[in-house]
């Protein structure tokens, strides 16, 4: 029986978040058709993420892949979901649950992220703000400061990451640090998949310190973002089956 992937996503209390992850679930099952899929959340959404699992094992499936919808491998990655992972497996015998890589900043999202910000205007003093969610992790801000410093040198324009929360800068110091550097008009680009309460955060600092900001959408539903799911699938299948071998 081939292993269902079972996404799972932060949640939010903001409920577009949930239904841009359900609408990217949906991109993901047509592009991969036959595959079982469904979505499920950490927290504050439902299906919680233990749910379905619990419900997959009572239906007589005996291994399964989750495909966090995460864009760093912070505290969600590292500590919340495998611990949730555990406590399906010590209440489900025999049940073989492999977790994918996170989204991370593959270069197909990077395209996403690049294309959303295609409808700001070409204005001389124009610079970026590459906002992310932020974390108390240093690596997983350090790659989106990576991030950023590639887009500078792509894009032939300053360019400063940004967070929403537990890490600097913030929106108002990215921008201040853009300003310093001969800066007057803003673009917000976004390194989230879905809108939500840290997104609209974002967008009031940011209209704050510049009125006419363009804020770009966020990665949401793009095929490009299944088609990496997809692929983040098909790599821990493959370790599933090899495991399986040597068992």
């Amino acid at each position: 029986m081939t292993p269902p992937l079972v996404a799972v996503a932060h949640g939010s209390r903001d409920p577009r978040s949930a239904a841009t992850v359900r609408a990217l679930v949906d991109v993901v099952r047509a592009q991969a058709p036959g595959l079982e899929v469904h979505e499920s959340f950490l927290d504050l959404s439902e299906p919680r993420v233990t749910e379905v699992l619990r419900g997959l094992y009572a239906k007589g499936h005996r291994s399964a892949v989750v495909v966090p919808l995460l864009l760093g491998s912070a505290f969600h990655a590292r500590i919340d979901l495998p611990a949730l992972v555990d406590e399906v497996t010590d209440c489900c015998p025999g049940f073989r649950i492999r977790v994918s890589d996170v989204l991370g900043a593959n270069p197909a999202l990077e395209a996403v992220a690049l294309d959303r910000l295609a409808g700001a205007r070409h204005r001389r003093g124009t610079g970026v703000l590459l906002t992310a969610v932020g974390s108390s992790n240093p690596e997983a801000n350090a790659v989106v400061a990576n991030l950023a410093a590639r887009w500078e040198e792509r894009l032939g324009l300053p360019v400063s990451e940004a967070f929403a929360s537990a890490a600097q800068p913030d929106v108002p110091a990215a921008a201040a640090r853009l300003r310093a550097r001969g800066v007057r008009h803003l673009v917000v680009a976004s390194w989230f998949l879905a809108p939500g309460l840290l997104p609209d955060r974002i967008a009031a600092l940011a209209r704050a310190a510049d009125p006419g900001v363009f804020l770009a959408a966020p990665l949401a539903d793009d095929p490009r973002v299944a088609d990496v799911v997809i692929g983040r699938y098909a790599a821990a299948v493959s370790g599933l089956l090899r495991t399986a071998h040597l068992v």
